[in-house]
């Protein structure tokens, strides 16, 4: 299938901008050739090729919506590593395993303070083409931590973190759950202060296993445990 991201009102389909300029310019497909296209929303738009110059559009011939998302919805809120090529695979090999969603949080050990948020949400869009999915992932905007925490619910969220001589529990412990929010803090870690006034907003502390992981590693791990568990 070759799937391509645009926009689907009724039975109207535009492919983006972007996305023509790929068909004509790079992968040079041919008229009449099979295409696909995705709002992203759950609607998925079938029909054939056609080019007019350097636009390409598609003649729709089959137009399903409401298609099925992942469940459980995750959430991982990720400090940004120093290294951003790292915070990248990450946002790559999560979104191939179904994530929902993705906040980068800055935490009092964050060293990195500028992200291109926009360059994170294209690549989203692109593993999420290449992954096949009709529901592209929400991308937010850095937040400090303590902003975070104004918008979740602890009842379905948990911190993943290193300090060995605080409670943490396993993370097969945890019950399956419609929705599920991870924090997963920066090299480092979180300090013993954040993780405190995590347990004041009654976020309960997970432990990853006996390894200590980077940053990147422990948020596909949770993204693979939560790819495990998907109905």
């Amino acid at each position: 299938m070759k799937l391509f991201y645009g926009e689907i009102t009724g039975n109207t389909v535009i492919i983006n901008d972007e996305e023509q300029q790929h068909i004509v310019k790079v992968l040079r497909m041919k008229e009449s050739e099979d295409i696909h296209v995705t709002d992203g929303k759950g609607a998925l738009a079938s029909g054939k090729l056609f080019i007019e110059g350097k636009k390409a559009g598609i003649e729709v011939s089959e137009i399903k919506n409401n298609l099925p998302d992942f469940t459980p919805k995750l959430h991982i809120a990720i400090a940004p590593t120093k290294n951003i090529d790292r915070i990248e695979f990450f946002v790559e090999k999560a979104v191939e395993m179904g994530i929902s969603e993705i906040s980068i949080i800055a935490t009092e050990k964050t060293e990195r303070k500028n992200i291109n948020i926009d360059k994170i949400r294209k690549q989203a869009v692109a593993a999420s083409k290449q992954s096949l999915r009709f529901h592209f992932p929400i991308i937010n905007d850095t937040v400090k931590l303590s902003d975070f925490l104004k918008d979740i619910h602890p009842e379905n969220t948990f911190v993943a973190h290193c300090h060995e001589n605080l409670e943490r529990m396993e993370l097969k412990s945890i019950p399956k759950m419609e929705k599920i929010t991870f924090l997963i803090g920066p090299e480092g870690d979180f300090s013993e202060k954040e993780i405190e006034f995590l347990a004041e907003h009654k976020i309960k502390a997970v432990s990853l296993g006996n390894q200590r992981l980077r940053t990147e590693t422990a948020g596909v791990f949770v993204a693979a445990w939560n790819y495990y568990n998907m109905i």
